[in-house]
């Protein structure tokens, strides 16, 4: 699975930001999907994932209630709506597939096996 990210940019504290990832592959529909993020000076953190079904979801304590993750199986593409951004969110987005067909849904980046290339979020104070 190849993964394109897309939609970051700079918004204000307490604004939203869609993030899509696109996928190639007729796989996409069995592969459990995930968002991590990066800040400068910081190792990569989970933010969310969806199962392959879309029946399941887990997010990071710092954006539950804030943050949803989607998926059109349709479409081969993944979101993440982001609302209320804190500044503390600033980071570079990454998208994820997971390692394995119809696996478990986890949380570690190990877990996932193909990753896009980052889209940048900057959110002012």
């Amino acid at each position: 699975v190849q993964l394109q990210a897309s939609g970051g940019g700079l918004v204000q504290a307490g604004g939203s930001l869609r993030l899509s990832c696109a996928a190639s592959g007729r796989t996409f529909s069995r592969y459990n999907m995930g968002w991590f993020r990066q800040a400068p000076g910081k190792e990569r953190e989970f933010v969310a994932a969806i199962s392959w079904s879309g029946g399941s979801t887990s997010y990071a304590d710092s954006v539950k209630g804030r943050f949803t993750i989607s998926r059109d199986n349709n479409k081969n593409t993944v979101y993440l709506q982001m609302n209320r951004l804190k500044p503390e969110d600033t980071a570079v987005y990454y998208c994820a597939a997971g390692r394995q067909m119809f696996g478990v849904l986890r949380s570690t980046s190990g877990d996932f096996g193909s990753w896009g290339q980052g889209t940048q979020v900057t959110v002012s104070s």
